[in-house]
C-alpha cells in the first residue's frame, strides 16, 4: 500500500489530556466536568478526544454547533452534548433527532424545539442562557422567570439547566466576574421554583481562580488541552497543566546558498553570510500563519533555528547554518512542542501575532493529521 500521508503532523498526547482533566477535577471539588470539544477539540482532533473523554467516564461534552454533534454521533461517540451557540429554529429538528441539549435564549427556538419534539415523539432538555455580562447571547437575568414561565407551557421540552458565561474571568482584576457570580446567584434564587436540575458558569479560568462560580458543574475548555486561559491566572496550580499538542514536520530539502541570497516570495529576507537553508513542508495551508514570516523559530536537534523568508502555502524555510554537518534530510523539526531542553509554545507564537493560543491551535488545518499518542494514564 502506498504511503501518501502528509509529512506534517500534530501529535496529541492523551496521557497529558488525562493529567489535565484530573487536575481540573480536583480543583472543581469533584463536581462534574463538562469538557468543551468544539472547533475540532480546539484543533486537537474532536473525534478521538471525545472517545478518550468518554472512556475516562465523562458523559457530557460541550460543542458549538449541531453539525459537530452529527460528526460525533456518526463516529459512535455516546455522550450527552451541550450546544453552546445560539441556534436558529431551522436546526431544531436536527437538535431533537440527535438528542442535543441546546442553549436557549429565544422563544422562537424554544417553540420550534417543542413542535419538533412532539412531532418526533421525544422530549428535549435545554439550558437557559442568561447574559450576566458577556454581551454575546442570552437573556437578561431579570427576564429569566418570565421566560421560564413561557417555556413551562411548551410540551415536549423542559429546561434542565441554567447557564451563563464569563468574559473576564481570565484577568487579574476579578471585580466584574465576582459581580457576575452574585447576579447569577440571584437569578438561581429567582428561578428556583421551576425545578431546574443544574446550574453552571465556570470556564477554565474560573475553575482556577473563582471557586465560588463552580455551581453544579464546570465547563473547562482550553485548560484540558494544557494551555493557559491567560497569563493573568492567579492560582499557581495553572503551572501544572501539560500541553497536549505537539506540531512537527521533517526537513524535506537542504541547500547551501551564498551571502546576499534572497529567499521565498518577495525576497523579504536576504542571507547575511553563506548559509545552510532547510525547507520544511508546512505553510499557511496547514495553519502556520503567513504573518509569522521572519519572526519565529523552529526546533531542530534541540536548537532554535530562525524561520526565514515568507511562509508560503505549503512550505517554509529555516536557517540551519548553526547545525551545518549535523543536520540531514528527514530530521524532525518542531513547530510547537519540546525537543531536548528547548520548547516552542503556542503562547509564544500567539504573542508574536498579538493573539491567543486558542487561535494558534484551532487554526491548524484539517489536512494536518492528528496522531493520538498513548491512552489513559
Amino acid at each position: 500500500m502506498l504511503d501518501t500521508a502528509p509529512l506534517t503532523r500534530a501529535y496529541i498526547y492523551l496521557d497529558r489530556l488525562t493529567h489535565n482533566l484530573r487536575l481540573l477535577q480536583e480543583l472543581a471539588g469533584g463536581r462534574p466536568l463538562w469538557p468543551a470539544i468544539k472547533a475540532n477539540a480546539y484543533g486537537h482532533g474532536m473525534v478521538f478526544v471525545a472517545r478518550h473523554l468518554v472512556a475516562l467516564g465523562y458523559d457530557t461534552l460541550c460543542v458549538a454547533h449541531v453539525s459537530e454533534v452529527e460528526v460525533l454521533a456518526e463516529a459512535g461517540v455516546d455522550a450527552r452534548f451541550l450546544l453552546f451557540s445560539a441556534t436558529l429554529p431551522e436546526h431544531s429538528e436536527a437538535v431533537v433527532r440527535l438528542g442535543c441539549e441546546p442553549a436557549v435564549c429565544t422563544l422562537e427556538f424554544a417553540q420550534a424545539l417543542s413542535r419538533d419534539a412532539q412531532r418526533l415523539g421525544r422530549t428535549v432538555a435545554v439550558h437557559l442562557m442568561v447574559d450576566t455580562g458577556m454581551g454575546r447571547i442570552g437573556i437578561r437575568p431579570e427576564d429569566a422567570p418570565a421566560f421560564l414561565e413561557r417555556c413551562a407551557a411548551l410540551p415536549g421540552m423542559w429546561v434542565r439547566g441554567l447557564m451563563t458565561h464569563f468574559p473576564r474571568a481570565d484577568e487579574a482584576d476579578k471585580t466584574q466576574s465576582v459581580q457576575q457570580i452574585q447576579d447569577f446567584r440571584h437569578c438561581i434564587e429567582a428561578t428556583a421554583r421551576f425545578g431546574i436540575e443544574v446550574r453552571h458558569m465556570a470556564n477554565s479560568a474560573a475553575i482556577f481562580d473563582l471557586p465560588d462560580s463552580h455551581c453544579d458543574a464546570v465547563r473547562p475548555g482550553i485548560s484540558i488541552y494544557g494551555l493557559l486561559p491567560s497569563p493573568e491566572i492567579i492560582n499557581p496550580r495553572v503551572g501544572e497543566l501539560k500541553p497536549v499538542l505537539e506540531w512537527k514536520t521533517p526537513i524535506s530539502f537542504l541547500k547551501e546558498v551564498p551571502a546576499g541570497t534572497g529567499l521565498s516570495y518577495g525576497h523579504t529576507f536576504h542571507t547575511a553570510r553563506p548559509s545552510l537553508i532547510a525547507t520544511v513542508p508546512v505553510g499557511y495551508g496547514d495553519g502556520l500563519s503567513r504573518r509569522l514570516s521572519n519572526s519565529f523559530e523552529m526546533l531542530v536537534r534541540g536548537i532554535r533555528c530562525p524561520q526565514v523568508g515568507r511562509v508560503t502555502m505549503d512550505q517554509s524555510l529555516i536557517d540551519v547554518t548553526a547545525l551545518r554537518g549535523r543536520v540531514a534530510l528527514g530530521d524532525e523539526v518542531v513547530i510547537i512542542g519540546r525537543q531536548g531542553d528547548a520548547e516552542v509554545t503556542a503562547d509564544e507564537l500567539a504573542a508574536k501575532l498579538g493573539t491567543i493560543s486558542y487561535e494558534i491551535v484551532t487554526a491548524i488545518s484539517e489536512r494536518v493529521p492528528r496522531v493520538a499518542i498513548g491512552g489513559q494514564a
